[in-house]
């Protein structure tokens, strides 16, 4: 398993090295977009709208629009060493809560954590406690150039970590639109209601749900592949070489005189003996 970062977690004066890995994977079916002329790939490229050419990488900068077309830049070294100064940082577990307190609308990514070289002891150790005190760490991570806070629990017998969003970053329920203020559901309806979920109620098991649309899908690519229903992608013409060609043209022109050389010597009219002047 690919591991995507390392460091260290701490709580009080336990120093735990730990490695990060993806805990899940996006299992969506890429497709390429292609002109329904030829069947190329679109090519996308960066373009400056107002000088109206490709731009490299080595020709962009980042910076922040703090108003419509006003921008502060930042400069490459400086945001790499502020992203030094935050990750030399230990994680450190701040506190600890239930996990039943955090709702579930803060949870964003999962990552599996696995313990660095001389880490297994400190590793097992938050384990366990995190298991008899029924708690999870709350601590704070720097992750591809940003901070985010992090839930550490424990799921079959590995610690996971969760990011999980700050409060500004999760929108209020106030700014949803026609939300009905009051309820005006007689109490037979909310009965039926409730014996119907009743009825439908289950232990949740993951592995009963699959994605019917991805694998539809995949049956459909499938099918096409098999039936032969495939097109190729036209490959581009070689971009001529002005050189060559001029060269090719001349010997080809050097080839064919030669060649009509004959023809013209048999063609060529004998020029007639001057005439005798006549004797007086």
């Amino acid at each position: 398993m690919h591991t995507m970062w390392k460091g260290s977690i701490s709580f009080g004066l336990v120093n735990i090295p730990i490695k990060l890995h993806a805990a899940t994977e996006d299992k969506d079916i890429s497709l390429r977009t292609l002109h329904k002329e030829c069947h190329t790939p679109i090519k996308y490229e960066k373009v400056c709208p107002v000088c109206e050419k490709e731009v490299g990488k080595d020709d962009i900068v980042r910076a922040f629009e703090y108003t419509k077309g006003k921008f502060v830049v930042l400069e490459d070294n400086e945001l790499e060493q502020l992203k030094k100064q935050n990750e030399e940082k230990a994680v450190e577990i701040v506190d600890f809560v239930k996990i039943e307190e955090i709702d579930p609308i803060y949870f964003n990514r999962s990552y599996y954590m696995s313990p660095n070289d001389g880490g297994i002891k400190a590793y097992s150790l938050l384990r366990q406690a995190l298991k008899e005190s029924n708690k999870v760490g709350l601590a704070k991570i720097i992750i591809r150039s940003k901070e985010q806070m992090a839930v550490i629990r424990v799921v079959d017998n590995t610690l996971v970590m969760e990011t999980i969003h700050y409060p500004d970053e999760v929108r209020s329920t106030a700014d949803v639109p026609n939300i009905p203020a009051n309820d005006t559901i007689v109490k037979k309806e909310i009965d039926t209601a409730v014996l119907l979920i009743d009825q439908l109620t289950t232990t949740f098991d993951p592995t009963k749900y699959t994605d019917d649309y991805r694998t539809a899908l995949l049956e459909l690519i499938e099918s096409k592949k098999t039936g032969q229903t495939t097109i190729t992608a036209k490959t581009k013409e070689p971009v001529s070489n002005n050189v060559t060609d001029l060269m090719e043209a001349l010997q080809a022109s050097i080839d064919r005189t030669k060649h009509d050389e004959p023809e013209k010597k048999k063609t060529t009219r004998k020029k007639a003996a001057p005439k005798k002047k006549k004797q007086a």
